[in-house]
């Protein structure tokens, strides 16, 4: 089994632990819920294959029509790809666009060694040559984080900046502020995985590319900190994300025993919460921290950019699109 293979396995070992028969959350919408958010951390890593729907529905107990129509959403929203003959794989997002333009650059470059020689140049002379040409210049490009909350937006734009070539903008934008009324000046979109189905819709012709997200240091650091004997509560704002959450939980606390989930609206949520002697809360569940109880503690589960991604996909992807946006300007 490939290093992919095991981390995806191993998440979704976790994820069937967290799935909750039990939670007022369709089973429907936690796997689906997981399995994007999975995508979107990274923890289902790109280019892995999925169990098929019969393995998948077997592994975690429910009907494999859930698992069909699951697998059938994800797929439409560009997360997953069928592979006729092979199975159903993790999309590869933007490394696919990186790796045609890499191909398409190996061909310029034989293209011009060819002309070259016709030219009487040496591969030195079109080194030298290559070496000391003017570059283009470079056209900076104004781009939107999209979100859906201000204090995370702003952080993952804050990550971003200094990652960016000289002049680029990043400007965070709140997906619910913005529905009716999207800034016109935008060259791209940058936004979690999760939300693409909605960057398209709110902004039809412009380029949108996904920001894989991971717990952040602070977030890793709390959760391997807490006490075995705590009993755990786990806050999500919104139903699709409650399962990765937890088994986030698991994954960073796995010695802690008492987890419980909670999620916003759910009968029974506010003396869960009561219960705790730690509340883990979403992003956007802030105030929560102004009820806790003495001796109760609390702490946001955040999320930061995966370096990872951001070098080998998102940067490869805006400097490709840079380069169409000025070969488009330039014809």
């Amino acid at each position: 089994m490939s290093k992919k293979q095991a981390q995806l396995d191993q998440s979704l070992n976790r994820i069937a632990e967290a799935i909750d028969r039990e939670s007022s959350v369709q089973v429907s919408v936690q796997l689906r819920g997981a399995l994007e958010f999975g995508i979107a951390s990274g923890e289902l890593p790109a280019g892995a294959r999925l169990p098929s729907v019969r393995v998948m529905a077997a592994r975690l107990g429910i009907s494999p029509v859930t698992v069909s129509t699951v697998y059938a959403t994800l797929q439409e929203a560009g997360h997953l790809e069928g592979r006729v003959g092979s199975g159903t794989f993790v999309s590869a997002g933007a490394a696919v666009t990186c790796a045609t333009q890499l191909r398409k650059l190996d061909e310029l470059v034989a293209e011009l060694i060819r002309v070259g020689k016709q030219c009487g140049f040496s591969a030195d002379d079109l080194a030298t040559r290559v070496s000391t040409a003017q570059s283009r210049k470079r056209r900076a490009l104004r781009m939107m984080m999209l979100g859906n909350f201000h204090d995370a937006t702003e952080a993952y734009a804050a990550a971003l900046r200094p990652r960016l070539a000289e002049g680029d903008e990043i400007v965070p934008g709140v997906l619910s502020e913005l529905r009716g009324a999207p800034p016109q000046d935008i060259d791209l979109v940058v936004a979690p995985r999760t939300l693409l189905c909605a960057a398209r819709e709110l902004f039809p012709g412009v380029a949108v590319y996904g920001l894989t997200l991971i717990p952040d240091e602070a977030t890793r650091v709390s959760l391997a900190s807490l006490p075995t004997e705590a009993r755990v509560v786990g806050y999500s704002y919104f139903p699709e994300f409650v399962t990765i959450m937890k088994a986030g939980i698991r994954r960073f606390a796995p010695h802690v025993s008492d987890v419980s989930m909670a999620v916003r609206g759910e009968p029974g949520a506010e003396a869960l919460i009561a219960e705790a002697d730690v509340l883990v809360y979403a992003t956007g569940t802030d105030y929560l921290r102004d009820n806790l109880r003495p001796g109760q503690t609390g702490f946001e589960y955040r999320h930061t950019p995966d370096n990872q991604s951001v070098r080998t996909e998102l940067l490869p992807a805006i400097e490709d699109h840079r380069l169409r946006l000025t070969s488009k300007k330039e014809d």
